[in-house]
């Protein structure tokens, strides 16, 4: 006889012909290797695609793709998330084409006390000049000094060479300091125009 228990993140089966902890395993990696690095990867994902819930969709999917081939997940375990997740936003963006949201930030705002208003107004205004500069830059600019992966991790997620990467950061680095001292975004430049 066999019995099937589902949950949302991962299903076991038991039967006699299996030992029982056989899908424990597999849970069991997948929650040491891949749960620690959820918040990371919700911020990655949220820098991918600009939009809160979009990021949790996409998170959710990389989630399932990663506990269905955690067998396959050798090396950095970080790393090899975030490349299912950049694919996973990849396959998110074929399918849609629609503009970010920004409400998050405001909401945010409008519960802070006074003082925490103005950080919080930094904060989003950074995060705005971060999502303007160009994707390939952005992500390597997201992945380096907020995820603090490697080189070696980067190029690997975003499956550039080396000195691709090292490239991208610089220039990323270089067109945030030129919005930084500007103070303005691509996007409040237009309007002004």
């Amino acid at each position: 006889m066999t019995r099937w228990r589902r949950s949302p993140w991962l299903t076991l089966t038991f039967s006699r012909d299996r030992p029982r902890d056989a899908g424990h395993g597999q849970a069991a990696r997948f929650a040491s290797l891949i749960l620690p690095h959820l918040d990371s990867a919700w911020r990655y994902a949220r820098f991918l695609c600009r939009d809160d819930g979009a990021a949790e969709d996409i998170v959710q999917d990389a989630f399932e793709r990663a506990l269905k081939a955690i067998d396959q997940c050798r090396g950095d375990s970080r790393a090899w998330l975030f490349a299912i997740l950049r694919n996973c936003h990849h396959d998110w963006a074929r399918a849609h084409t629609r503009a970010a949201s920004t409400g998050s930030d405001d909401e945010l705002a409008e519960l802070a006390a006074p003082d925490d208003q103005h950080k919080l107004a930094e904060m989003a205004e950074l995060r705005q000049m971060i999502e303007a500069l160009p994707e390939p830059f952005r992500e390597a600019l997201v992945l380096r000094e907020l995820e603090e992966l490697p080189y070696r991790d980067i190029a690997a997620v975003t499956e550039a060479p080396i000195g691709t990467v090292m490239s991208r950061l610089a220039r990323a680095r270089q067109m945030l300091g030129v919005l930084l001292l500007d103070g303005d975004t691509p996007d409040r430049k237009r309007g002004e125009a």
